[in-house]
């Protein structure tokens, strides 16, 4: 036999937006009233560009070279956005020789899809600039300085080799 204090029912609460006819619901229409009070209630004075949700202006000198960066309201650092920079981060140096040939066990070097990568963070930098979290900002500096030194010295590597390959042998 059932214990009557441990009888755990349970309550069905209808939250459809609209009845059987087709009507909208008395409910509904509170509770959605009372969700946005809650919200404006909840909300501080925000700046009016971050409430509105409108992006950070990329600054330019017309030019095309970027300016100053405004002081506006810090943005949070986005882990989809480093997630992102890091896949063109590993792709760019296993372009550069960072990862083997499976078939051949030899580094695999493509020196133009690695410039294409290293080309899309620039760009990935120039529209994103002013609208990132500084932590953003500094790994994408970070990573776009630490490509191109690697892309030159990759280079050079292999423009040397291939002008001793080039010349005459003694």
């Amino acid at each position: 036999m059932a214990d009557p204090k441990h009888d755990e029912g349970f309550k069905v609460v209808d939250r459809r937006l609209f009845t059987e006819e087709g009507e909208l619901r008395k409910e509904a229409v509170e509770q959605e009233r009372r969700d946005q009070e809650a919200a404006a209630r909840k909300a501080p004075a925000a700046p009016q560009a971050k409430a509105a949700g409108e992006k950070r202006p990329a600054a330019s000198t017309g030019d095309g070279k970027p300016a100053a960066v405004p002081d506006l309201p810090e943005v949070e650092p986005s882990r989809t956005f480093q997630m992102l920079v890091d896949f063109l981060t590993r792709n760019a140096a296993a372009l550069m020789g960072g990862m083997a040939d499976p078939r051949t066990g030899q580094a695999f070097l493509d020196l133009d899809g690695a410039r294409e990568m290293i080309d899309m963070l620039d760009e990935l930098r120039e529209k994103t600039l002013g609208n990132l979290a500084k932590a953003d900002e500094d790994l994408l500096i970070e990573v776009i300085g630490s490509l191109k030194l690697t892309y030159m010295e990759v280079s050079k590597a292999a423009a040397e080799a291939m002008a001793k390959k080039a010349a005459p042998k003694k």
